[in-house]
């Protein structure tokens, strides 16, 4: 979800040229669908701003409830249609709209960053036990971390949209990080496309380092809050 971090998608942003189509080798039926691309990413839209709001609501009563809410910021995006094309390539599908749907989980993506990892777990949970978002996949990369040393808990969601043909459940995908994890992937995602996707062995060697210290920097600080919180709790000494 590195691509584009901004809520607002321009209609250049996304159009894609006849050229750009032509090495795809894709149907003209399709290529006018992709140039013209307004119905699918307005679903798309809406989708995120429905999962927005009702992140935005969370966020509030949290506050509201405990005096502070364990969501720092929320970032999002639309994916535009060169990059949906290229992963489309990547994973061998047919282009098709239904394709399109069926296999590219983050047309729609959001980032939620938390100040704890325990605040991530308590996220996934709340949203498993909601009746208004389906989550049909987790990717826990907290638990069990990629061999590069990145981590982030990822869900693949549905988002119910109220249509004139009836209710259609839209995907999204949010990745959820700590402060410290996202500070690690902004770097390891700079990194990357500043050596070309090769990163030298010794530099590859420091990043895993460095995605060891920050966990060790949320650990301990989670251990912090936990101190904090019980001598907040204890009865004041006479």
């Amino acid at each position: 979800m590195e691509e584009n971090d901004s809520t607002q998608v321009t209609l250049n942003q996304l159009q894609v040229h006849v050229k750009d189509l032509q090495k795809w080798q894709v149907s003209e039926e399709f290529a006018k669908q992709i140039e013209n691309f307004t119905a699918l990413p307005a679903l798309y839209r809406h989708a995120l701003n429905e999962l927005e709001n009702k992140i935005d609501i969370l966020k509030t009563e949290w506050q509201a409830r405990d005096g502070y809410s364990p969501i720092e910021h929320i970032k999002s995006r639309i994916k535009d249609p060169k990059s949906i094309l290229h992963k489309m390539e990547r994973k061998g599908h047919e282009f098709t709209l239904d394709n399109m749907e069926q296999h590219i989980h983050d047309i729609a993506g959001m980032r939620i960053v938390c100040a704890f990892v325990k605040d991530i777990y308590r996220l996934v949970d709340h949203l498993c036990a909601r009746e208004d978002i389906r989550v049909l996949e987790i990717k826990d990369y907290i638990a069990h971390p990629k061999s590069n040393g990145y981590q982030s808990l990822h869900l693949i969601v549905a988002m119910p949209l109220v249509l004139l043909e009836g209710t259609r459940w839209v995907k999204a995908e949010i990745q959820l990080r700590t402060l410290a994890m996202d500070f690690w992937a902004s770097m390891e995602h700079i990194l990357y496309y500043k050596f070309d996707k090769q990163l030298p062995s010794h530099v590859a060697e420091e990043l895993k380092e460095a995605a060891r210290a920050a966990d060790e920097l949320d650990q301990k600080m989670l251990r912090l809050r936990r101190e904090i919180l019980e001598l907040a709790e204890r009865p004041a000494e006479e």
